[in-house]
């Protein structure tokens, strides 16, 4: 938020400043190195702002653009930094550049969910509940990312044969679905197939949803809520009632601390973030594979 104690300049005084063009000085913003506000139709910078950019590339030492290659540089950058900096002050476009030129320079989709979008989003929920954001920044903010999110899993979905179908959801209580969103998107692009039946699902449908999909291979809960684990726990003992054995069962989000947690809720395995659950599936696969083709074997032999 802006203080009224704060002195700024224009976008086109900050270019003169720099020693650079007004477009090269625009990119900077798009793109969240450089954080402005749209001010009666003018691009504004705090002057204290512009002095920590141009210390950042004072203090820089990398050698010039033409000198190194274009993925080392931009996997260097901050992008989890200007892309905090773009959702706080509402600039949807903004944000969306920052994630374009992280991509551009190199960053994996996986890397830009949850080494880029994922830490500015927890830095922003981290900051509201400790009073320093007021709620409807953090609530903006959440409707950017949403929407990010929707236009990142448009350009990264995967092509191919799928390794298997997992179904991921919060129930009733839980409000937070965001982060089930970008888990399914990482999910998806280890090349499974990811059903998101959201949050605040109540346990009934969460159950007529787990009886609809055949041949389901992991179902994923988050909580969140400590309030919440015993609903997930009687869940879990219903789930057991209409899943095949070996479908496994997962819990994880802040309310679930260590491994026996998820145990005493009857999950089978404990989801610590994004990357150990899409290893787990890798593992589960790779024992189902292994089992499929010990038995193909031992019948070949049995006709042979």
């Amino acid at each position: 938020m802006k203080s009224s104690s704060q002195r700024f300049v224009s976008l086109q005084d900050a270019a003169d400043t720099l020693g650079v063009h007004y477009m090269t000085a625009y990119r900077y913003m798009r793109h969240g190195r450089l954080v402005a506000h749209k001010e009666g139709g003018i691009w504004k910078v705090a002057a204290e702002e512009l002095q920590r950019f141009q210390d950042e590339r004072s203090d820089s030492k990398e050698p010039p653009t033409h000198l190194v290659r274009k993925r080392q540089i931009g996997r260097a950058a901050p992008w989890c930094n200007r892309l905090e900096a773009c959702l706080l002050v509402g600039d949807a476009a903004g944000a969306w550049s920052v994630l374009e030129a992280a991509i551009d320079s190199g960053r994996e989709f996986e890397e830009v969910y949850l080494d880029v979008l994922s830490p500015a989003m927890v830095t922003i929920g981290e900051r509201w509940h400790a009073g320093k954001l007021d709620v409807y920044l953090e609530h903006r903010a959440t409707v950017i990312a949403t929407r990010l999110v929707a236009r990142l899993g448009a350009k990264s979905a995967h092509r191919g044969r799928s390794r298997g179908t997992v179904l991921l959801g919060a129930l009733s209580g839980e409000l937070h679905s965001l982060a089930i969103s970008i888990l399914a998107d990482v999910v998806r692009l280890a090349r499974f197939e990811v059903h998101d039946l959201g949050a605040d699902l109540p346990s009934e449908s969460f159950l007529s949803a787990v009886r609809h999909y055949d041949e389901i291979l992991a179902v994923g809960i988050s909580v969140n809520s400590v309030e919440s684990r015993p609903i997930v726990s009687n869940l879990i003992k219903k789930l057991r009632d209409v899943i095949n054995e070996d479908v496994w069962v997962f819990v994880g989000g802040r309310a679930i601390a260590r491994q026996s947690d998820a145990h005493d809720l009857g999950a089978d395995e404990w989801a610590l973030d994004a990357r150990s659950f899409v290893a787990s599936l890798d593992l589960i696969v790779q024992t189902r594979n292994k089992v499929t083709s010990n038995k193909a074997i031992r019948k070949q032999g049995s006709t042979s």
